[in-house]
Parts: C-alpha cells; sequence; structure tokens
C-alpha cells in the first residue's frame, strides 16, 4: 500500500494513493493515524487536488554515510568496517514539490539519492530476527550535502542539516522488497546516479540494529541507507529528481535562499 500524507482545504491527512496513471491517481482518506490499525474511509480525492507533504514527520532522521563501496572511492574515502551514522533535523524535512533553498554559507551542493526505511513502532535493542516488524514501510530521500562544508568541518551538523536538506517522498510504499531496487537521481532530466540497493556495504538490517542498539527509535522516525555513486552539483534553478523502483519519484527545485 502506498501511503501519503497531503494537505487540502488547510486540513492535513493521510490517504491511501490507489490508481497507476500519474493523471488518475486519487487518494482514499485514512481514518486515524497509518502506524496503528486503521481504516480507510471511502472518502477519495484526486492527488491533484492536494498538495504532497513529506509522507511522514519525523521525530529524527538518522542517515548512514559510506554504505555504497564505489560512492566512498569516489569522494577518496575508505569503506567503514561498521555503519556510520549521523543525525539530521526534522526542520531538514520537505516533501515532494517542495523547494531546496541552497544554503549562504556553501559555494558546492551536491545530490545523494537514497532509500528511506521508515519506522513503524517504537523499537531498541531490535535482533536481526525482528527488524521486518519495526518497519512500516519505504520512501524516497535526497541527502542534500553542502560538500565543501563537509569536507572543512569535522562534524557534518550543518552541511547536512541545514533546512531543506532532507526531501522525503513522494509517500511510503509498505508492501515491497529492497533488497534489490533500482535508485537513480536525474538533474534536469539528465542522469546522474544509477544503483542498486543490493550494492549496499551494510544491509538494512545491519543498520536498525546497530542504531537501535543506541537510541529509541519512534513511529515515523526515518533510517536513509546511503547513497550509490555519481553524486554531483547542484545549481540555483535545477530540478532534481529522486526515482526508486516500485516506489515513484521525489521531485524538488533549488532555489536561491532568502
Amino acid at each position: 500500500m502506498r501511503i501519503a500524507r497531503f494537505s487540502i482545504d488547510g486540513n492535513v491527512a493521510f490517504g491511501a494513493v490507489e490508481g497507476e496513471a500519474p493523471d488518475g491517481l486519487v487518494l482514499d482518506i485514512i481514518k486515524g493515524i497509518p502506524y496503528a490499525d486503521f481504516e480507510l474511509s471511502g472518502t477519495k480525492v484526486p492527488l491533484s487536488k492536494v498538495r504532497l507533504l513529506p509522507p511522514v514527520l519525523p521525530n529524527k532522521v538518522v542517515a548512514f554515510g559510506r554504505n555504497y563501496a564505489q560512492h566512498a572511492a569516489e569522494l577518496g574515502n575508505e569503506v567503514p568496517d561498521v555503519p556510520f551514522a549521523f543525525l539530521k533535523p526534522t526542520t531538514s524535512v520537505i516533501g515532494s514539490g517542495d523547494d531546496i533553498a541552497y544554503p549562504s554559507f556553501s559555494n558546492e551542493l551536491h545530490h545523494e539519492a537514497e532509500l528511506a526505511v521508515v519506522i513503524g513502532r517504537m523499537c531498541r535493542e531490535v535482533p536481526r530476527e525482528r527488524v521486518k516488524d519495526v518497519i512500516f514501510g519505504y520512501t524516497c530521500a535526497n541527502d542534500v550535502t553542502a560538500r565543501d562544508v563537509q569536507k572543512r568541518e569535522k562534524q557534518w551538523a550543518r552541511a547536512k542539516g541545514f533546512d531543506t536538506s532532507c526531501p522525503l517522498g513522494p509517500w511510503v510504499e509498505t508492501d515491497l522488497d529492497p533488497s534489490d531496487l533500482a535508485i537513480q537521481a536525474t538533474v534536469n532530466g539528465e542522469q546522474r546516479q544509477l544503483g542498486r540497493t543490493s550494492e549496499m556495504i551494510h544491509s538494512i538490517e545491519d543498520l536498525i540494529v546497530n542504531i537501535s542498539e543506541a537510541m529509541t527509535l519512534l513511529p515515523g522516525d526515518v533510517i536513509l541507507t546511503g547513497t550509490p555513486a555519481g553524486v554531483g552539483p547542484l545549481n540555483v534553478g535545477d530540478e532534481v529528481a529522486v526515482t526508486i523502483e516500485g516506489i515513484g519519484t521525489l521531485t524538488n527545485k533549488v532555489i536561491k535562499r532568502g
């Protein structure tokens, strides 16, 4: 099931996305919140009549770096022996169609297409065999990075945590095998990144076991699983799109920070 979060007439709701043709998609409004047992209301609205929001509002976004060998190599980094985590704040999260504001303190902004895992229940110290039980679903992410700032500052809080640096969307797919999905990024229609989730060094199970040893994960929290090779520059006016097989396409435009 594809579950979207949206606004219509000033109200925010979740809905199940139905249909296949892009111009024929409709939302069946969900009663309640999707992390618990819910019902479909039967009230349907065309997707074209609503504004898509970030599909979740996470308490935290935990991102893992250097989880694809070729990406680590292209930036001259070694592959970590264990998962390498950092945090992105909730204020970095935007949805599909929202603008990425080019940070005033950077001159080198990069896209990073990633598969995002959405947590569905409160959990900690998750055993490997129970990881699937705590996953709500999957969505597309763009770990937008101020690369020049990342290179000169030992901590990545500013380089990867600035406002609008974590686009998520367009919705969450709850019924998906994430083990071998095509993932790509385009800029103005030109392909920049193309890889497969099977190329991850540390699996989704590895990542969730690793981070849940340290902190409690809450419903709606997001785990970013790393980016394949091909990261590159974004400029004001560019349109960047992240597409993941079985999920959909996350699209954002880069604007000058006002």
